[in-house]
Order: C-alpha cells, then structure tokens, then sequence
C-alpha cells in the first residue's frame, strides 16, 4: 500500500474517529436535541430568535422559556440528588401545593413577608424529612414512601386553606411578586433565583463530600456502609434537599399566580423532573448526579412545550407529540439503541471498529 493512500485513509478516519467520540459524550445528544427543537421552532415562529428591549426589560420568546422552565429546572434539581440515591420523590408536586397554601394563609393572617417564606420552605423541609424518615429509617420502597405525600398533601393544602375560611385563596404582596415576576438587570428575576439554587447545590455537590456520598449510595448502599458511609442519613438529606428545592420552586409558581391552588399548582410537575433527570442522562437505578444536563434537561421539555403551543396542534394531542419527541430522544441516549443502530447499517462483509 503507498504512503499516499495510506495518508488518505488516516485522514478519512480521523473525522469519523473523532465524530464516534462526540456522539459518547453524554452531553452531546441532549445539546443536539435542544438545537433541533429551537430550529423547529424558528421555522413556526421566524421571530422566535428575537429578543428586544421594553421599559428596560429584556423579552422575547427565548428569555420566555428560561423564565418558564425555572420551576422545573429547580425541582428537577432536588430530584437529581434523590435519584442519585436510587430514589424517586413522587411528592414534589404535593409538596408545591403545601407551600402555596402555607404563603396564603400567613399572608391572610398579617405575617412579614421574610416570616411567611420561612413558613413555607420549613413546611417543605417537613415534607422531605417525613418522606427521609419512610426511606431511610423505615425502609419502605420510595416510590411508595413518596406516593403517600403525593395522595395526601393536597389534601392537606386544602385543610391549610380552611384555616383562614378557604372563600378567598388569592393575595398580594410587593416582596414575592419580586421574586416570581420581578426584573433584575433588565432580567427577570426568577432567573437570577434559579441560578443561586443551581450554584448553591452544585458547591454542595462538587465541593464537599456529600456529593460524593450521595454517589457512593446510589451506587451500591451496602458498599458505601462498609465504607464507613452513613447511607440513612444521606438518604435523609437527599430528600430533605428534595423537599427544599419543591418550596422553593413552589414560592415562585404561588408568587407568580398570587393565590393558592391545591388542585392545580405543581400538576404532574414530579413527572417532568423525572424526565428533564433522565434526558440529562441521570439513570434511575443511581450512582451518579448531573446537576448541569438536568438543567439541559428542563430547557428541553420547556422548550418541546412551547413548540407545540406554537405549531397550532390541538390540545388533545400535545402529551402524545410531547412523549413521542421524549421518547426519541431517551432512544438516541441509549448505547445499545445506538449501537444496533450501526449494525443494521454496516455493510454486508465490513466490520466497523
């Protein structure tokens, strides 16, 4: 063989070498996801990409779906730690409710602002420790521990409305309208909380040993207790971190809609954290937490979401065309999809490396 083909031989490979190296990098497919649906969505919308200033506050439908995907984005968060442990919290919706209430009813009964939020997120913390203790001390399966919460907490925001009569769940109030709803730089300033909460669990993760506790359970419990590991505590903290995240998350949606709204608020919010952890590339059975792709995660449904209010398709068929685009995406995830993928297409007698 002659050194000139050879050469051409190594050139050729070279790119696709490195093209099979990017497509195992697990960042790659969601990244290419999210562009794909923003593409979409230009065509829809040609304005979609424009972003313009009024009364010095930055808009346009790209800043609309960070500002929306916040909620998901800081649940979705709590939700990553608790899957790293090998558990699922079902109840964060719940959990959103009850912290909905809880504003409602301190603000109706003439609380400082400060005092009601710490209401709130210390009702959340009681949420996460109560499912901690069915996880962790009582060892029940956290897809059941959870689902009590989920059954019974909106109930129990409905029984928070009734301490104050229930006939008027609405409020109002400067502080949390400044959170929720607010600007900040000409941005909204919901990003701005989002954004402390992701770099305040990412030190908490990264940055000391928890993270790496939360992982060493995820992996293998028993394992990390013969390490020394207190698995049941760390289980506890991740769902108090869970629960945590949920009020916070409920903070906003409660101060964005002014009232209290045990039926609806947080609806089927746990399932789009799972799904925004999952297309992160989080795996259910634990082990490992990717607090960046879960955010990548949240931007994408968020970001599907918008696509098909824009597109026109009728209401019936929104979850339908949401699961399906959710669906091919986890596919393009998976190394045996992939993989077989490749086999079906290689050439009858070739074998590629």
């Amino acid at each position: 063989m002659s050194r000139e083909h050879t050469n051409s031989v190594g050139l050729t490979a070279y790119p696709r070498a490195v093209l099979v190296r990017l497509a195992e990098k697990r960042a790659v497919w969601p990244l290419l996801a999210l562009a794909l649906i923003l593409v979409v969505d230009g065509f829809i919308s040609p304005e979609f990409f424009s972003i313009r200033i009024v009364e010095g506050h930055l808009f346009g439908s790209l800043v609309d779906v960070v500002y929306r995907s916040m909620p998901t984005a800081v649940v979705a968060l709590g939700m990553a730690v608790v899957i790293g442990t090998k558990g699922i919290d079902l109840s964060v919706g719940a959990v959103i409710a009850i912290c909905g209430a809880m504003i409602t009813w301190r603000l109706h009964m003439g609380d400082p602002p400060l005092i009601v939020l710490g209401a709130a997120l210390a009702a959340a913390l009681l949420c996460g420790l109560w499912n901690g203790l069915l996880v962790a001390l009582l060892d029940i399966q956290p897809i059941v521990a959870t689902l009590i919460l989920m059954v019974s907490g909106r109930g129990i925001a409905q029984m928070i409305n009734l301490l104050y009569g229930g006939t008027d769940p609405s409020f109002s109030s400067d502080f949390f309208a400044a959170i929720s709803t607010g600007h900040l730089a000409m941005l909204p300033s919901r990003l701005f909380v989002g954004a402390g909460i992701f770099a305040l669990l990412w030190l908490l993760m990264r940055r000391t040993a928890f993270g790496l506790f939360v992982e060493a359970v995820g992996g293998n419990a028993a394992a990390a207790d013969l390490a020394g590991i207190d698995a049941k505590m760390i289980k506890l903290a991740a769902y108090l971190v869970s629960g945590l995240c949920a009020g916070l998350a409920g903070v906003v949606i409660t101060a964005d809609t002014h009232t209290s709204d045990p039926v609806s608020a947080g609806l089927y919010i746990e399932l789009d954290a799972i799904l925004a952890v999952v297309i992160g590339g989080g795996s259910l059975a634990g082990g490992r937490v990717y607090l960046g792709l879960t955010l990548l995660g949240a931007l994408i449904i968020q970001s599907l979401t918008t696509s098909i209010l824009m597109s026109g398709v009728p209401p019936e068929y929104n979850l339908v065309v949401k699961a399906l685009v959710v669906l091919i995406v986890l596919l393009l995830q998976s190394h045996k999809f992939r993989a077989r993928i490749r086999r079906s297409a290689r050439p009858a007698g070739k074998h590629l490396p």
